[in-house]
């Protein structure tokens, strides 16, 4: 287990190093929000290719992470593509001027690479224990991926077409998944974790790594996925204050009467 937690933070940081330098030469902090799928992939690939384990959990492990990283950095690419940077690395660069390259090697890139670590633990420990076979707790992991998975590309699929229509500008959103969660993606990104989780769990070692289900969990709930696009959405869309009144911020359920 500490060799895939060795290879696994060695192939961060050289990931993450090699992004930054990138992120220079372009000026645009915002391909770190790619990379942070594609990291995941990196991980679950360098573990099973350096590490013995049970073969049949080391390529689901890898399956899973894999069709959630590509489609994650595949979506944000196609979204993010030809905007320039991100507001919130824009407002980061005004902030801190010629310093910002240096700050943000420690503030962006080296911390989204701890966060990738501990987040991916239960991908690591679970290729590494060969004990026992896959059972019942995996196949629950699994059907909790595919919510998860579900809720992630439909919700953002879904939203993708309602802003693309001119009809919409500057509308909420409320219709398929989004009215009965205010973030189907960061709830289904939630779920997608779990699930990967408790199938590294059924190997009992392996348990520990649901901490990064944790604190996947913690970052999109509490710290940087919904307080921080909650935070300006009520200036920025009318109805928004409506719209939470109404509707669950992370758990799907039946809307409220307003």
């Amino acid at each position: 287990m500490s060799h895939a937690m060795l290879v696994s933070a060695l192939a961060i940081v050289v990931l993450m190093l090699s992004t930054w330098v990138l992120s220079l030469i372009l000026k645009n902090a915002s391909i770190v929000d790619i990379v942070w799928g594609l990291g995941f992939v990196m991980v679950a690939w360098v573990v099973r290719l350096s590490t013995d384990g049970n073969n049949a959990r080391q390529w689901l492990l890898v399956a899973m992470v894999t069709v959630w990283g590509l489609r994650l950095a595949g979506y944000l690419f196609w979204r993010n593509h030809g905007n320039g940077e991100d507001f919130r690395y824009r407002a980061m660069r005004k902030h801190y001027g010629q310093r910002f390259g240096l700050i943000s090697l420690v503030t962006v890139f080296a911390l989204q690479g701890v966060l990738m670590f501990v987040v991916s633990l239960s991908v690591q420990l679970g290729q590494a224990d060969a004990t026992p076979n896959i059972g019942v707790i995996a196949y629950i992991g699994v059907a909790l991926w595919l919510v998860g998975l579900f809720f992630e590309a439909v919700g953002d699929a879904q939203l993708a077409r309602f802003k693309a229509d001119p009809a919409n500008q500057g509308m909420v959103m409320r219709t398929g998944l989004w009215r009965y969660t205010r973030h189907p993606n960061y709830f289904g990104d939630s779920c997608v974790w779990w699930g990967i989780g408790l199938v590294a769990a059924e190997t009992g070692s392996a348990a520990w790594g649901l901490i990064g289900s944790l604190v996947m969990t913690i970052l999109v709930r509490r710290v940087s996925g919904v307080p921080m696009l909650e935070k300006t959405m009520g200036k920025r869309r009318p109805g928004y204050a409506e719209y939470v009144a109404t509707t669950s911020a992370f758990f799907p359920r039946p809307p409220k009467k307003a």
